[in-house]
């Protein structure tokens, strides 16, 4: 098949060089303006469009695909099938029917739950023990398109928005592939959705990212593997924003306060919440490097210390 693909960032590069090994054809790919990006602030092309161009693709990168122009472009192609991963713009009706087979998804959880922005994230924070890969027939709506496939992948309990990104990312490539082979046999069976069971991931906002120490250990625990590695969880240290990038369940009692260190050792920093202890593993100050409990303490004696709940 004559295949465009529409898509951004690393998610989405690892499902194109998983086409690229098939005998599909990728006649062009769509992917977003280059970004400002380093000390100097150079526009930088994203991976998908490194890849495309170390494999001789032609690369699109409208402002938009409102406008009749860039439609007709994407038209004139006449592609059998548009794939899309995380392409970041919004697909209108006549895009979504311009290829012979319409626009189907990659999107990183089992809908219906979890539409949106940030699947991945949710469901750490919200304590999946498991999530997936549906590859989906695009409508207009918000990830609201007929399943056309599944698979799942398991949340482990150490996982953090990093690690099971390049999870789904490999899980999404192959899905794909699959998908497209059942689909040449014509043997696709879109399955609708139910809209009574729908998620939605609302999308990230640094505010977020500010801890509140009367939530319990185990929805703050997950909270900081969510935001890893953005925007990162953190409370106040003496004026500082505290960043913390790894913690644990600590089995504990304590009656302290919500945000009181109650012990500071190599193993961790206790810290009493509003049900159990999070012992923190590894930390950041501003303008410094993520270390570990043991070099922080080497420099810095919290114990006893109260974090502010509200970081203000």
């Amino acid at each position: 098949m004559k295949i465009i693909f529409a898509g951004t960032p690393d998610f989405a590069a690892v499902a194109l060089e998983a086409l690229l090994k098939t005998s599909h054809q990728i006649i062009a790919v769509y992917t977003q303006p280059d970004r400002p990006a380093g000390r100097g602030r150079k526009l930088q092309p994203g991976p998908v469009k490194q890849v495309a161009l170390a494999n001789n693709i032609p690369v699109y990168q409208p402002v938009s695909l409102k406008n009749k122009t860039e439609q007709d472009t994407l038209a004139e192609l006449q592609s059998d099938l548009m794939i899309v991963a995380a392409y970041g713009l919004l697909l209108p009706e006549q895009v979504l029917k311009a290829p012979k087979f319409g626009c189907i998804n990659i999107h990183a959880s089992l809908l219906p739950k979890w539409r949106g922005a940030a699947p991945i994230h949710r469901a750490i924070e919200a304590g999946d023990t498991e999530t997936g890969i549906t590859i989906m027939q695009m409508d207009s709506g918000l990830d609201t398109g007929d399943m056309l496939l599944t698979k799942v992948c398991p949340i482990e309990p150490h996982d953090t928005s990093a690690t099971l990104h390049d999870k789904l990312a490999v899980l999404g490539g192959e899905a794909m592939v699959a998908a497209l082979h059942i689909l040449e046999k014509n043997q696709l069976q879109p399955v609708k959705q139910d809209n009574l069971h729908a998620v939605y991931a609302h999308k990230l906002k640094k505010t977020e990212a500010v801890i509140d120490w009367q939530q319990s250990a185990v929805a703050i625990e997950r909270k900081i593997r969510a935001f890893n590695p953005w925007p990162v969880a953190q409370t106040l240290y003496v004026d500082k924003v505290l960043r913390l990038w790894q913690a644990e369940l600590a089995d504990t009692a304590t009656n302290a306060e919500p945000g009181k260190v109650i012990a500071a050792s190599k193993q961790g920093i206790d810290v009493a919440t509003g049900d159990g202890v999070l012992r923190i593993k590894k930390l950041q100050l501003p303008g410094g490097k993520p270390l570990e409990v043991h070099q922080f303490l080497t420099a810095h004696d919290v114990l006893g210390y109260l974090f502010n709940p509200n970081n203000s």
